[in-house]
């Protein structure tokens, strides 16, 4: 009966840890893989250049710049990936530098494949996620603080200063994904009855929210 009993506990652990890590980015099998982007156009698919041709350019990204242009809601985004900074590849990590004009938001979004941790540059910001108990966890933050949005959770922030915010996020993917919530719901071609009945919108309110968040069509 012992026996079983440990058996029993030892395939569930097993099974625990083997999903875990399935819900992880791999570990690096070296110390780094810069991708050889002349062999594949996927970064995700290239083979790493010889190390010997690397340099410590590789390893320094200087592109993140105050921004030019905000969007509607008042953002402006840099997100840093392999894809435009390859030192980053198989590392199991990712970065972002938000700015937020005054009282402009990053809408209700999440990243299915990572957490991510905002530190605060500058600026008064509204900051919070929901969890899965439909709790909100929100506060006013500001310059030095960190707050941290876990995986999968929807988290947002808004600019309540009286000056542009900026914000730092860290993510532990290289590929942490990015799920805007409005453009997602009225965006992607969900059935209108469907949205009638989930929101309590009419048709003709929710046309007005699919021109606004649907891709425009491009002219050819």
């Amino acid at each position: 009966m012992y026996t079983k009993i440990l058996v029993f506990l030892f395939i569930n652990f097993f099974y625990f840890f083997y999903f875990l890590t399935l819900a992880s980015d791999p570990d690096p099998i070296q110390d780094f893989c810069i991708p050889n982007t002349k062999k594949s156009k996927s970064i995700f698919l290239s083979p790493c250049k010889n190390s010997k041709l690397v340099t410590p350019d590789d390893f320094v990204f200087s592109r993140l710049k105050p921004p030019e242009n905000f969007t509607d809601t008042g953002l402006a985004a840099v997100s840093v990936n392999p894809s435009i900074f390859p030192g980053l590849n198989t590392l199991g990590m990712s970065f972002v530098h938000v700015d937020l004009n005054i009282s402009g938001i990053n809408p209700p979004h999440f990243h299915p494949r990572a957490t991510e941790i905002a530190y605060i540059l500058r600026g008064k910001v509204y900051s919070g996620f929901v969890d899965s108990n439909n709790r909100v966890f929100s506060k006013v933050i500001g310059p030095g603080d960190v707050m941290i949005f876990p995986k999968g959770l929807v988290h947002f922030m808004m600019n309540v200063g009286e000056t542009p915010a900026t914000i730092f996020g860290c993510f532990n993917s290289q590929n942490p994904g990015n799920v805007k919530i409005p453009s997602t719901i009225f965006g992607s071609g969900i059935n209108d009855e469907l949205l009638e009945k989930a929101f309590g919108l009419n048709i003709k309110q929710i046309v007005v929210m699919r021109r606004k968040f649907f891709p425009k069509k491009i002219k050819r």
